[in-house]
């Protein structure tokens, strides 16, 4: 099937008759082994010459990960979690790192984690942090910068630059998966008002460009029309010739 997204088609040209730029990332979720949908992520992202910030959870990830990225040097690691383990009570949306347990406890998995990734990862490893579910406490944002982390990355359009002191906010903004009706390709119409709305947003400053655009994918549980439509994404977004790709941390670190 050929996708289209014609109406962040016609935002780009707006973006592009006005000389803006559109900083963009991509991050992908809950990488623990190699899989075959992994090789299919990383030859996907090697298409579209894409940098890839994989977020890894700690605690599962094997050797046999760190040995299959040392050989693709655009491959980024993220710390995700510790287990990725719910603790909410079953009323409540899951979260690992919720207002739910002590701080204190929970910013000791975060430091094993962050640990567990430099060890298996190396330099690969950036000092950024996502917590599973995309939800975290307000108390343990507040810690994570002493434990060596440079900035968060959650979902949605940030609020503000830093979610705490010396803490960057770089969150991911389009998610192709339908999480709500049991995954599967989210509708198209849907991806397409979301991405044209927010590229809105940003062009006439009501949000803010300086953060990158995120994409935010999750290879284990994407089907065959979610990984058509993600290239569809990407494909729209170079084309415009106003997009770019750049680093989660593009603005606090060179690298």
């Amino acid at each position: 099937m050929t996708w289209q997204l014609p109406g962040a088609v016609a935002e780009l040209k707006r973006w592009r008759a006005e000389g803006l730029e559109l900083p963009i990332w991509w991050r992908d979720d809950d990488a623990i082994v190699p899989t075959e949908a992994l090789d299919r992520l990383l030859a996907l992202a090697e298409k579209f010459e894409a940098p890839l910030h994989l977020a890894v959870i700690p605690e599962p990830a094997t050797p046999r990960l760190a040995e299959r990225l040392s050989t693709v040097s655009t491959a980024f690691v993220l710390t995700h979690g510790w287990r990725h383990q719910n603790h909410a009570p079953p009323d409540k949306k899951k979260a690992e790192f919720g207002s739910h347990r002590p701080a204190a406890t929970m910013l000791d998995e975060i430091a094993a984690g962050r640990q567990r990734v430099n060890e298996l990862f190396g330099k690969r490893a950036l000092p950024v942090f996502t917590p599973p579910w995309n939800r975290i406490a307000p108390e343990v944002v507040d810690g994570l910068s002493a434990g060596g982390f440079v900035a968060i990355s959650s979902f949605t359009p940030r609020s503000t630059r830093f979610a705490a002191p010396n803490l960057l906010q770089v969150n991911t903004h389009l998610d192709p998966v339908a999480w709500k009706s049991g995954g599967g390709l989210l509708d198209p119409t849907l991806i397409d008002a979301q991405l044209t709305g927010q590229l809105e947003a940003r062009r006439t400053a009501i949000a803010d460009n300086k953060e990158p655009y995120g994409l935010l994918t999750h290879h284990l549980v994407q089907d065959g029309a979610t990984w058509e439509f993600t290239a569809t994404i990407v494909k729209t977004l170079l084309a415009s010739e106003v997009a770019r790709w750049t680093s989660p941390l593009h603005e606090v670190l060179d690298i």
